[in-house]
């Protein structure tokens, strides 16, 4: 059977694993980054028109500091969009996407005039969202409610998994992860053994961040779970 290790959060890799086995595809969880919300005060949401989420992290946070659910939620990915949904609030638009597909929502969504923008994030994002809405006239304020922490190194079973070639591949969600995998590959002498697997990357960002080599790189068609669903499916099935 094969065998995909998945390197993102422990909150996050249940569902990919679960439906990963629905394909009949067995998985192995290592996080190579541990999510922590950062305590604080209810944030201040006056003159606020939306909230947006770039990770399903962020909503979490938020919600543990806030008890609104009636702000306009724009989530970069459908992921994160089912996250607020199950998290009960109340309008929720999905960007099926990336930042740049986020930003572009926005943009078309919502007016300057309205209002800030609260993007709920850690202290390292991927993307300039903030960057790309100022450009359009959009007051974003960055909070940053929690922070992702690197794996000091591999799991023991991950190391053991790639070491014995009883792992074909890995699935990798951020270009930030793919940073972290290369560094802990090479410092568990793993580089070589990691050379006959292939990669999933959830997109070309993540691809080009990896400077691991891999037998083979596979490519998500779209920034989605959905799409890097249906790569894993198209490589093996």
């Amino acid at each position: 059977m094969t065998k995909l290790i998945i390197t993102r959060p422990m909150e996050d890799a249940a569902p990919l694993a679960a439906a990963l086995a629905s394909m009949g595809v067995e998985t192995m969880s290592a996080p190579l980054m541990s999510i922590e919300i950062k305590p604080g005060p209810q944030p201040d949401l006056s003159g606020v028109q939306a909230l947006l989420f770039t990770s399903a992290n962020g909503v979490r946070a938020f919600a543990a500091r806030s008890s609104a659910r009636d702000i306009p939620v724009y989530a970069v990915g459908n992921a994160t969009a089912r996250i607020s949904k199950d998290l009960n609030f109340s309008h929720v638009i999905s960007a099926n996407g990336d930042v740049d597909d986020l930003a572009a929502l926005v943009c078309n969504a919502c007016s300057p005039a309205d209002g800030e923008l609260f993007h709920a994030c850690a202290s390292v994002v991927a993307g300039d969202l903030s960057g790309a809405l100022a450009a359009r006239g959009f007051r974003v304020a960055r909070h940053v409610l929690y922070e992702a922490k690197a794996a000091a190194a591999l799991p023991g079973d991950m190391i053991r998994a790639i070491r014995d070639r009883n792992a074909h591949g890995v699935i990798v969600y951020s270009p930030r992860t793919a940073h972290i995998l290369d560094a802990l590959l090479e410092d568990a002498d793993l580089s070589e053994a990691a050379s006959e697997m292939k990669l999933f990357a959830l997109s070309q960002n993540v691809n080009t961040a990896s400077t691991s080599k891999w037998h083979e790189r596979i490519i998500a068609a779209h920034p989605c779970q959905e799409s890097l669903l249906e790569a894993v499916q198209s490589c093996y099935y």
